[in-house]
């Protein structure tokens, strides 16, 4: 198989310079590697040329996109690809020396047109114990071999067959270059459209969690974040068509799990900080399913959008 590894980087030198050792070391080599910079001052390119002259099994190919849009530089990434399979992994997560082997055994049998892994969250020593003990940054798992569910389609560890993005103008939609969800909502048109994506339990891959994410703030935006990308696809007819009737009973839902697991927040806060915090977060993310209703979006990478405005 020919496989090109994607990485969007931004402002993560130290940890783009230790995936791409990861990347060296692979049992599995992949044909090319490419690392697109989203930073205009294109800070990752001293780790490339580092990495490069160090030596490397594969054709490292860098490039800038300057204008701060995660499908931007996406898109640009699968431009700049020359494999049968594009591989995306994050900037900042640390592939173990078997990922691409079982990554790419689904598809290299010829089972899927695209393969989900799990990326295991890994808590820095000093983490809170209510962190520890809440399980937060966890994901959904499944059997290998299962087709992933739309509502769990997400990108950090994927392979996904070539020749489907590059039928696309613009794979990634830039209207979720500066909210995120771009990543969601390219695997349910995937999906819509006959691939089959499936997961793989084995490909693993590591990421760390920077203590800037261990608080419950950044907890509470990632969840309200999440629940406008859900709402966002589901109104956009990602998990199937909407009636009228249908957004009227997600709105009167996601408003009445909002009033609930506030309550049970209350509730829960005795037994322990973590668990009154799974309800606050349940709280979050309904909020942000409603908040699409009022037109405007929490910009992952700046703040917040309204309606016709920037941030």
């Amino acid at each position: 198989m020919s496989i090109s590894v994607c990485i969007a980087t931004y402002r993560r030198p130290e940890r783009l310079g230790a995936l791409l050792d990861d990347l060296v070391a692979q049992q599995c080599l992949p044909s090319q590697v490419v690392v697109v910079d989203n930073d205009a001052r294109g800070t990752a390119r001293a780790v490339v040329e580092r990495r490069r002259a160090a030596g490397a099994p594969f054709a490292i190919d860098y490039d800038i996109q300057p204008e701060q849009n995660i499908s931007l530089t996406r898109n640009r990434s699968v431009e700049c690809a020359r494999g049968d399979w594009l591989a995306f992994i994050d900037d900042d997560e640390r592939a173990p020396v078997d990922w691409l082997r079982r990554l790419a055994a689904p598809a290299r049998h010829g089972r899927a047109d695209g393969v989900l892994g799990p990326v295991l969250p890994v808590l820095p020593a000093d983490a809170p114990g209510w962190i520890r003990r809440g399980r937060f940054y966890d994901w959904a798992r499944q059997p290998s071999g299962a087709l992933v569910p739309p509502n769990r389609l997400r990108f950090g560890n994927v392979l996904l067959r070539g020749a489907l993005l590059r039928a696309m103008a613009q794979p990634f939609d830039p209207a979720y270059g500066r909210t995120g969800g771009e990543d969601g909502d390219l695997l349910g048109r995937l999906v819509q459209h006959g691939a089959r994506i499936v997961w793989c339990d084995e490909a693993v891959v590591h990421e760390p969690v920077e203590a800037s994410r261990l608080s419950l703030r950044w907890l509470l935006l990632r969840a309200l974040r999440g629940g406008q990308d859900h709402a966002r696809h589901r109104l956009n007819g990602r998990y199937g068509p909407l009636t009228r009737a249908g957004r009227v009973r997600f709105f009167a839902r996601a408003l009445a799990q909002s009033v609930l697991a506030a309550g049970l927040a209350l509730l829960a806060w005795p037994a322990g900080r973590h668990r009154a915090v799974h309800w606050l977060l349940k709280v979050a993310a309904n909020l942000g399913k409603l908040s699409v209703f009022a037109g405007w979006h929490y910009k992952e990478y700046g703040g917040v959008e309204h309606p016709g405005g920037a941030a």
